[in-house]
């Protein structure tokens, strides 16, 4: 059942839809052509060096690199966890995954322990409840069509009752969305090659590769939607595992040197190939002008398959590695080409960015802890909030990392452990690969960031890990 607030909000998305404008937590008019679309695309553990625009020259992404200089980007952009259900929680709800608690991959292990470990890892939910008002609901309210193409990762429920992991009622149709493809339960797919064995994608060709399908769904959905805003969040499974491609491109990348995995190399350059795809429909069909679009990754890259240097840590740790993150915009008309912003963001941010870019009003009603990225993109102003936090109080599937919590304020960066109460500190203007810990020589930083972390942490509700003797 929903809770009385996400019941009056569907009541006004009714009354919305008939032209009638609506007092209360925030307004509802009728559609007005001036409106963007909004392209968001999500990668699966794409890394900040996965990019050739991002430095990394053994890699081929053309299209996302001429895609980045017509647009803002973010050299210190952040996903909200260094795990993908939380970052995916957020973005849709605009709340931090402390809050959610929503702070580990769906459906993780909460039993699990390193050898010699006496923690208990914090509680994390392994879906987004239908109480929260999401981004789509938000959008649809205003009249957008709204499609969803990928993983989703946020519809698990344990237990083998109707209730159970393949949980359909809490898939991306009931959470705002009119299309859903792909998105249900699984954190990545059971191969990239039809059949996928994906529960909502019908198989259509014989290894027809993924990547390519959601590309054309993604098109099919822009053309059919041309004459109307739409909000089109393709999320694609991809470069998660498995590490497959068309054996083309992982022949080409078979013998290519300074790789760590040639298969993973081939996924990211079709990944390239496919968005240039869509980008040259919007460009065909005369939308492009009339479409904002963002391009960014829900978390670092899985570790065994890619240098991330200069960067400590991968997918699962709470350094630079696990949660920095690609990030691009582009908006014609709005943001300049070229525009480079360094002040720190995180996926939280997504959510009140694209409700100012739609014309929307925060709802009074709904707590935000993101923070509307539109000044920065317009150049117009700057952010009110000083730091972004993260709380990670759970083991990664790789059982490599420490949990923990972290703050970024400025150019320096903390990092709080939960199992002892240490903390590390960084200058990541001068030290981006964290190698030299300032908690020592800067006893006063440490002190005042450590503070500020744990207010943010009882601020949120964050749920901690605990001794096995408590």
């Amino acid at each position: 059942m929903c809770n009385p607030a996400r019941r009056d909000f569907l009541r006004r998305m009714v009354w919305g839809a008939t032209g009638l404008v609506m007092s209360g937590c925030f307004p509802i008019s009728p559609i007005q052509k001036k409106q963007p679309n909004i392209l968001l695309i999500l990668i699966d553990d794409l890394g900040w060096t996965d990019l050739r625009c991002q430095g990394n020259k053994n890699l081929e992404t053309p299209n996302i690199d001429a895609f980045a200089r017509q647009g803002m980007g973010f050299t210190s952009a952040y996903a909200a966890a260094p795990v993908c259900t939380p970052t995916r929680a957020a973005i849709m709800t605009g709340l931090s995954p402390a809050r959610l608690g929503i702070t580990n991959h769906a459906p993780g292990d909460p039993t699990f322990r390193p050898q010699g470990s006496d923690w208990i890892q914090g509680e994390s939910l392994t879906y987004l409840s239908l109480d929260y008002i999401t981004l789509a609901e938000r959008l649809k309210a205003k009249g957008y069509a709204t499609g969803f193409l990928g993983k989703w990762h946020l519809s698990h429920r344990k237990g083998k009752d109707e209730n159970g992991p393949h949980e359909p009622r809490l898939r991306a149709e009931h959470q705002g969305f009119d299309l859903n493809i792909g998105g249900c339960d699984y954190g990545g797919p059971p191969t990239y090659f039809d059949p996928y064995r994906i529960p909502n994608i019908k198989p259509r060709q014989k290894g027809e590769y993924l990547t390519k399908r959601l590309a054309d769904e993604s098109i099919d959905f822009i053309k059919q939607h041309q004459h109307e805003p739409f909000f089109l969040a393709l999320w694609n499974y991809t470069v998660h595992w498995p590490m497959e491609a068309p054996p083309a491109l992982i022949e080409k990348y078979k013998n290519r040197e300074g790789l760590k995995d040639h298969r993973y190399a081939a996924m990211i350059e079709e990944m390239d190939r496919q968005i240039a795809r869509i980008l040259t429909a919007l460009n065909e069909l005369n939308l492009a002008e009339d479409t904002l679009v963002i391009f960014t990754s829900d978390n670092g890259a899985y570790g065994g398959v890619t240098h991330l240097h200069p960067l400590r840590g991968c997918k699962g740790h709470l350094y630079e590695g696990g949660i920095r993150v690609p990030m691009f915009i582009r908006w014609p008309g709005k943001i300049q080409p070229n525009a480079v912003c360094s002040e720190p963001v995180i996926s939280t941010d997504l959510f009140p960015t694209i409700l100012e870019a739609a014309g929307l009003e925060p709802d009074k009603n709904q707590l935000l802890d993101g923070e509307s990225l539109v000044p920065l993109l317009k150049q117009t102003g700057s952010f009110e909030r000083d730091a972004v936090c993260f709380h990670y109080p759970n083991y990664a599937f790789h059982g490599k990392n420490r949990m923990g919590g972290a703050i970024r304020q400025g150019d320096y960066k903390l990092i709080m452990w939960y199992d002892d109460d240490s903390v590390e500190l960084y200058n990541l203007n001068e030290d981006i690969g964290e190698k030299t810990s300032l908690s020592q020589t800067m006893p006063e930083k440490a002190k005042m960031l450590k503070a500020k972390l744990q207010a943010w942490l009882k601020t949120t509700g964050a749920k901690m890990p605990t001794r096995i003797s408590e």
